[in-house]
């Protein structure tokens, strides 16, 4: 285990939960953001993106409106999350700007990360967020939201946030400092657990039993985050939350529970390319073309000589030899009436055509796959 924490990594998703960013009274606790706000600036200037899963709008907003009730209806708990919202992205605003940094706000709903059109929308406005030095805050939208069609926990939507982005850690800071053999209140012969290699059965149940949709909240929903995380690639770690500065306090050797990847982001992305995605259309190469993806390059128009079928941006393709066989499978940059107008054409001639906001790469090599035993030897950088 690594002192710092937080060293290893380069693009972070933190999650916060409300109960860090609300009192009991309903309000903001202000210095508290100060501090983590500071925490988030001195990771931006070692060089590390950051994207933050706020909870905390219902919360403040049923102070804002004076909703005492310990339990509101849906249509109360949509009418506060309306009313927090503001607050919240304007406190988001107002602490990372104190720092020079520029917020964006970004309200997600279960659609967003299951459908691919959405899922692509979103993955690009985070990017181009974090390009231009700002730090995305997101949250479940909350104010349309019903019971049906919601996460129901920011610690599941952090973890799709986290993948959807190529997050390299997701961080859930919370009223605990790690996942332990038994709930350390109730059990005093309980074990803080400082790795977690793979999440088993027993793992499981040590966070409550299996989590389900119907989970809310707590060590169990945590738990699910991380099966998300780390099969897609990417590490999780639960750490305390409610003390000052507690993203420095990780980088300082604050105790944790770091959860490993179970794979790369490469390889879960392979996996996830080749097993989970159905081929919209294929396009054909020449031998060129071919030579130079078995060298781990992108698809570029030049090389393509034939496009078959009806595909979007960010639909998976088939990518055949001149001999129509299958050598790669990727997602698409360009649909296919695109690509059918640049195939076989240079990338200055492809960028006239279509205009500089587009990828001159009809397959990027980071979204593209080998097929069957070539795959294996080359790893796209």
């Amino acid at each position: 285990m690594r002192a710092n924490a937080l060293a290893p990594y380069k693009r972070l998703t933190i999650k916060i939960g409300s109960a860090l960013l609300v009192d009991k009274q309903g309000q903001l606790r202000k210095q508290w953001l100060g501090e983590l706000a500071a925490d988030i600036t001195a990771l931006k200037r070692a060089g590390c993106e950051v994207v933050i899963v706020s909870s905390g709008a219902i919360a403040l907003g049923r102070g804002l409106l004076d909703l005492s009730a310990v339990a509101l209806t849906l249509e109360q708990s949509q009418a506060a999350a309306s009313v927090g919202q503001i607050a919240l992205s304007q406190a988001w605003a107002e602490a990372l700007g104190n720092h020079g940094i520029v917020t964006g706000q970004i309200l997600i709903t279960p659609n967003i990360t299951e459908e691919r059109r959405y899922y692509l929308n979103a993955r690009t406005t985070i990017a181009t967020l974090l390009g231009l030095g700002a730090v995305p805050i997101i949250n479940e939208n909350d104010s349309v939201a019903t019971a049906e069609i919601r996460y129901g926990d920011n610690d599941r939507l952090s973890a799709r946030v986290a993948t959807m982005i190529e997050a390299d850690c997701l961080v859930l800071l919370s009223d605990i400092d790690g996942l332990y053999t038994a709930p350390p209140a109730t059990n005093s012969d309980a074990s803080h657990l400082p790795e977690i290699h793979a999440i088993t059965p027993a793992i499981e149940a040590m966070a409550g039993g299996a989590a389900s949709h119907l989970s809310r909240g707590g060590m169990t929903t945590k738990v699910e985050a991380g099966k998300i995380a780390t099969q897609a690639g990417t590490a999780m770690i639960i750490a305390k939350g409610t003390d000052s500065h507690p993203l420095r306090a990780l980088a300082e050797g604050g105790r944790h529970t770091l959860f490993h990847p179970a794979h790369s982001r490469a390889q879960a992305r392979k996996r996830w390319i080749m097993g989970t995605l159905a081929v919209a259309g294929t396009v054909q190469v020449d031998a060129g073309a071919a030579r130079a993806l078995q060298t781990g390059k992108s698809l570029l128009p030049v090389g393509v000589t034939k496009v078959s079928g009806e595909f979007g941006r960010g639909d998976a393709i088939g990518v055949n030899n001149p001999d129509g066989i299958e050598i790669a499978r990727g997602l698409a940059s360009l649909d296919s009436e695109e690509a059918r107008l640049v195939m076989g054409k240079h990338s200055d001639t492809v960028l006239e055509l279509l205009g500089t906001g587009n990828r001159a790469a009809l397959i990027h090599r980071d979204n593209l796959v080998l097929v069957g035993a070539q795959e294996d030897s080359h790893e796209p950088s």
